[in-house]
């Protein structure tokens, strides 16, 4: 198509800020689950301690600059984690932890995968299936409706393919900017490095 035809609306993104594009990924009944297998185990992860949730959170995330988290303080994250509507799941490779999963039953009838990952070098290995396995396994619970989460661009190419394999359909995107973690010192600059900082 000639570039004539198309209008595209760019918007300069601030310095200081990245850009992303949000994808928001539904089920609205439990798919049928496969048979899967990891050499990684899960177990319940009750009430975790504020600061081995964060250092978790931060290997697992820095690589797609997960930020929400990092911008509370200690008793605002420990009332989200703590709540009884917050179900998490630790991963481990025999007693070290490589991952976690984090189910929000909050909102009634609905449960967001609200985090979903493992850390560098652990990708990539065919252990998401199993994961997810897991996960929709404890999402369904009887009185769920709707099973949601979001990915975005910061995430790994392989993120948006793999939950809508899943099950999960697109039902909605958005265009977010945010403040440069990297920048602010929530992050170290070599975090995400295929996302350009604009210093």
């Amino acid at each position: 198509m000639d570039s004539k035809d198309v209008t595209i609306q760019l918007h300069d993104v601030p310095k200081g800020h990245v850009a992303t594009i949000v994808t928001h990924l539904e089920m609205l009944e439990k798919p049928p689950q496969p048979e899967t297998s990891s050499s990684l185990t899960l177990a319940s992860w009750a009430k975790p301690d504020v600061d081995d949730y964060d250092a978790l959170f931060r290997l697992v995330g820095e690589p797609w600059l997960w930020i929400s988290r990092l911008l509370l303080d200690r008793d605002e994250l420990a009332t989200i984690i703590h709540d009884p509507g917050v179900d998490i799941s630790i991963i481990r490779d025999g007693t070290e932890p490589v991952g976690f999963i984090e189910l929000d039953f909050r909102i009634p009838d609905q449960c967001e995968i609200a985090f979903f990952g493992l850390i560098p070098g652990y990708n990539g290995k065919g252990h998401g299936h199993w994961m997810m396995t897991h996960a929709l396994e404890k999402a369904w619970r009887h009185d769920i409706e709707r099973v949601w989460l979001h990915t975005c661009t910061h995430d790994s190419p392989r993120a948006l393919p793999f939950y809508q394999n899943c099950g999960f359909r697109i039902f909605a995107q958005e265009i977010g900017m945010m403040a440069d973690p990297r920048l602010s010192g929530h992050m170290p600059k070599s975090a995400a490095p295929h996302i350009p900082i604009l210093g």
